[in-house]
């Protein structure tokens, strides 16, 4: 019982600190986001006095400058829920840091029925796949496709990525056994919200796609 308690509070601890570094990740990054909007007016201001000066190279530079502030800011996804915000940003700058192009869309309520963790679990998991899948092809064929939308009462999660060959499967609903301990961590946590997932695989493509009830 003493040891039970203990794992579980140290299973506890790891899961706040989880969440914590990507609630971390996404106030830096809307901090950023709003300075810059805060600074929007003084920018305009200072290549209209450059302007009216004829300085039109300074206003290139000014320009130059302003496009790498705002691409440092700049997120690739904003769903309106912070805490997808966070893990979807966090996992896909890391893709493109290993030169997978990355194609996302995401629209969701702010306020979802799924724990936190659980989602942390499912995108971060299947990201963590899809990036795997890709380093084993050459830069220009890696690509992640991410889409996620509410779909009457179910958010609808959807990811492809491409894949070196045609790998082999075995498919089965959530009601069955994982397939590796990162998709049955996913299956577990898609099966806890009594959710739906599929999976296909083709020649150069894997495919995911979950429906969680809201």
């Amino acid at each position: 019982m003493f040891w039970e308690k203990l794992i579980a509070r140290r299973v506890a601890a790891f899961e706040e600190e989880i969440l914590q570094k990507y609630y971390t990740e996404v106030e830096n990054m809307y901090a950023r986001m709003r300075g810059w909007r805060h600074d929007y007016r003084h920018h305009i201001q200072a290549m209209k006095v450059h302007a009216a000066k004829g300085e039109y190279a300074e206003i290139d530079r000014y320009l130059d400058m302003l496009d790498q502030d705002l691409t440092n800011v700049e997120t690739v996804v904003k769903t309106g829920n912070r805490m997808a915000d966070a893990i979807l940003n966090s996992k896909l700058s890391l893709a493109e840091q290993k030169e997978i192009r990355i194609k996302a869309e995401a629209r969701i309520p702010v306020s979802l029925t799924v724990s936190e963790l659980d989602l942390c679990t499912i995108i971060g998991n299947l990201l963590d796949n899809a990036m795997e899948a890709c380093m084993e092809l050459p830069p220009q064929e890696r690509l992640i496709r991410v889409y996620m939308e509410m779909k009457g009462n179910y958010l609808y999660f959807a990811l492809t990525n491409t894949a070196k060959g045609e790998k082999k499967h075995s498919f089965r609903s959530t009601k069955g056994k994982g397939h590796g301990l990162g998709l049955s961590r996913v299956d577990a946590a898609v099966k806890k919200y009594g959710g739906y997932v599929t999976r296909a695989s083709e020649d150069g493509a894997f495919s995911t796609e979950i429906l969680l009830p809201q």
